[in-house]
């Protein structure tokens, strides 16, 4: 018994300190120590045994399982800790070396649009207002010289919450909400969204951007309106846009013009103006008779388009980062 319990001695140790892998170790636990492991086998052959054998090697056998244990536990710990040592070193970063930046974010085309459309206004000094996006039948129309019966509406019925309330069509109804809480003189403009329903396409979306504006004093003119539309396309397309009116028709505005700006060689429609119908200003409380007021509304999205190239105006709602990178 003596000499086996040696031999196993000396043969386990030798194989566990050839083990490389923790798996390896774990797999000479269990042939040597695991239920049906050599060590194992052993202990249970002493009861076979004569009476005065059995103690020193039931002792011998179980010094020799405790050594196993610890010499198995110990061999583990230092494979591990190799491992760890090896997968840290990989993992290791070089502090010397340049950071990844994140990437950054940008303001989208159209909010740059925007807000370098309300500096420019700003600087010829109007005001920039916010009017609500959810507008009443009242502001959105009657107020604007256009009755419930009035052919203009079938371009603009759109989007409906009741009977009397639906998300405005255009930004001219924040004309007349802030020309009835003032007294002139004013020069205001507003840039927002508007909703009506269009058939999706290459250049048509239910929701746009529009720039309004107006000018309400004494002795304000056509000359003054073209003059500010004038000083807004050279701002906004460069020094050498051109601006071009032609005649129209919007029930709140008489005499009433079409807008089309020359850039990149083509004549761009952008929009409409005119000076304010004077039942608009006597609906918002403002005489007639002594002042006048001019008011224009041009659209963002598709002068955008033209200025950087744009193809399609669904690009600027699909969120897609590599097209909006390129801005």
């Amino acid at each position: 018994m003596y000499e086996r319990v040696e031999e196993v001695r000396r043969r386990a140790l030798q194989e566990l300190q050839a083990a490389s892998t923790a798996e390896e170790v774990e797999a000479l636990r269990r042939r040597y120590l695991g239920r049906k492991g050599e060590v194992t086998a052993l202990l249970r052959s002493v009861a076979g045994l004569a009476p005065s054998e059995r103690a020193a090697a039931g002792s011998a056998l179980n010094a020799l399982r405790d050594e196993l244990e610890d010499s198995i536990r110990t061999r583990l710990e230092a494979l591990r800790a190799r491992e760890r040592d090896q997968r840290l070193r990989q993992e290791a970063v070089d502090v010397t070396l340049p950071g990844r930046r994140p990437p950054v974010g940008r303001e989208h085309v159209l909010g740059r649009t925007i807000e370098e459309i309300r500096d420019i206004f700003r600087a010829m000094g109007f005001e920039v207002v916010d009017g609500p996006e959810l507008e009443t039948e009242e502001f959105n129309f009657r107020r604007l010289n256009i009755p419930d019966d009035h052919p203009a509406r079938d371009a603009q019925d759109s989007f409906y919450l009741d009977d009397e309330r639906l998300l405005r069509t255009q930004c001219t109804a924040v004309d007349v909400r802030v020309m009835r809480e003032r007294t002139p003189p004013m020069r205001v403009v507003t840039v927002g969204r508007c909703y009506r329903r269009d058939v999706v396409d290459s250049t048509h979306m239910p929701v746009f951007h529009q720039v309004d504006g107006f000018m309400v004093g004494e002795g304000v003119r056509f000359s003054d309106l073209k003059g500010v539309l004038a000083e807004f396309a050279r701002k906004l397309w460069g020094p050498e846009a051109r601006v071009r009116f032609q005649p129209s028709y919007f029930p709140f505005t008489e005499p009433s013009a079409e807008i089309a700006v020359w850039f990149r060689g083509r004549w761009l429609e952008i929009g409409g103006c005119g000076m304010f119908h004077p039942r608009v200003l006597e609906m918002a409380g403002i005489d007639p008779e002594r002042y006048t007021a001019f008011a224009f509304g041009c659209g963002v999205d598709r002068p955008a388009m033209v200025r950087y190239g744009v193809d399609d105006i669904r690009l600027f709602w699909e969120n897609d980062v590599r097209f909006l990178s390129q801005f």
